[in-house]
């Protein structure tokens, strides 16, 4: 790997001043670090060199232009800036309203409704609202990414609904297979309550939960995240099922004094109690699902199924970053 790694936001932001505006000769554009790429997140290292990464800046222009524009960058650009290879692809010439159907499914400048907040997955609009711009020449971009920064309030209270359902729906696990002799479903459920814990303490922060490899990342980015991240790891850590429970216990008050300082909803009492008549103690997901439900004044969400989002429900890479699949789902399961 490189010493003199430089991050990939800067690079571009170089590359883009340096090289790109001057070849765009004054034409009106937008300009951008947006999209895929771990750079645009701020969780790229050296290791993210080995491929599809490099000097880059999406470029938007207005209708009609895509074609005149790209012949006329990509003919003059230099072979390498910065130390790393220049490809003409590393400047995407694109209009802003096809270019976000394609990502998103939708037109963000336009009505953002319901059904196209269920069908983004979390990566998406996290691709879309981190990196940064430039310059936005077009006057679209910023609009656009503040439209899309975070949930209108009744959606967000829906999405939180969901993820503790989540919670509620495997919380009593943990004891129940171990009780059983099975440590090591009682281990893959205590996992599993883990990443949902991790996804419903950035969704509380108004943080869209990136996939997999960076969830982690994202998660200790949080401020004052230190002593949930230690009990959560200390559950998966925990040798017996007993300490699993009281670590993830732990973790359950924390996130439910979370969510009663949001204030999105009336006050849940945030004590771990039994699971019904078994010797499984739980934080009962479901009080804060409804909790939160209950606050919903807009039809159109309380119409909805509790399966919440298409991350909520669909966990399939190659589903959830086609965006006429995401949505095919997010209609499919109502």
């Amino acid at each position: 790997m490189m010493s003199s790694f430089v991050p990939g936001l800067e690079l571009s932001r170089a590359f883009y001043r340096e090289v790109v505006e001057p070849l765009l000769g004054g034409v009106a554009h937008g300009a951008a670090l947006v999209g895929p790429g771990s750079e645009v997140l701020g969780f790229d290292t050296a290791r993210s060199a080995d491929h599809d990464w490099g000097p880059r800046v999406l470029v938007f222009v207005a209708p009609g232009m895509v074609e005149g524009v790209r012949e006329s960058v990509w003919s003059r650009l230099p072979p390498e800036f910065g130390g790393y290879p220049v490809l003409p692809p590393g400047v995407e010439v694109a209009e802003f309203g096809p270019w976000a159907r394609a990502l998103l499914g939708f037109d963000p400048r336009g009505v953002v409704t319901v059904e196209d907040w269920r069908s983004a997955p979390w990566q998406r609009l996290a691709e879309v609202t981190s990196g940064e711009v430039f310059h936005d020449g077009l006057g679209e971009l910023a609009a656009a990414r503040d439209g899309l920064r975070w949930y209108p309030p009744d959606v967000w209270r829906y999405v939180l609904a969901c993820q503790w359902v989540r919670i509620a729906q495997e919380e009593a696990f943990p004891g129940r297979a171990a009780e059983v002799g099975d440590d090591l479903g009682s281990l893959l459920s205590t996992g599993r309550l883990v990443r949902d814990l991790m996804r419903l303490s950035l969704l509380m922060r108004r943080r869209y939960p990136p996939y997999g490899k960076w969830l982690g990342s994202a998660f200790k980015r949080l401020s004052g995240s230190a002593e949930l991240g230690e009990a959560l790891g200390g559950a998966l850590r925990a040798g017996d099922w007993r300490e699993r429970e009281e670590l993830l216990c732990v973790a359950y008050r924390r996130v439910a004094g979370v969510q009663n300082r949001l204030g999105l909803c009336d006050q849940v009492d945030g004590s771990v109690r039994p699971y019904f008549a078994r010797p499984f103690r739980v934080i009962g997901g479901m009080r804060f699902a409804e909790a939160l439900m209950a606050s919903v004044s807009d039809p159109a969400v309380r119409a909805l199924p509790p399966v919440g989002t298409v991350d909520q429900f669909s966990d399939s890479t190659d589903a959830l970053m086609r965006s006429d699949r995401a949505r095919s789902l997010a209609a499919a399961v109502r």
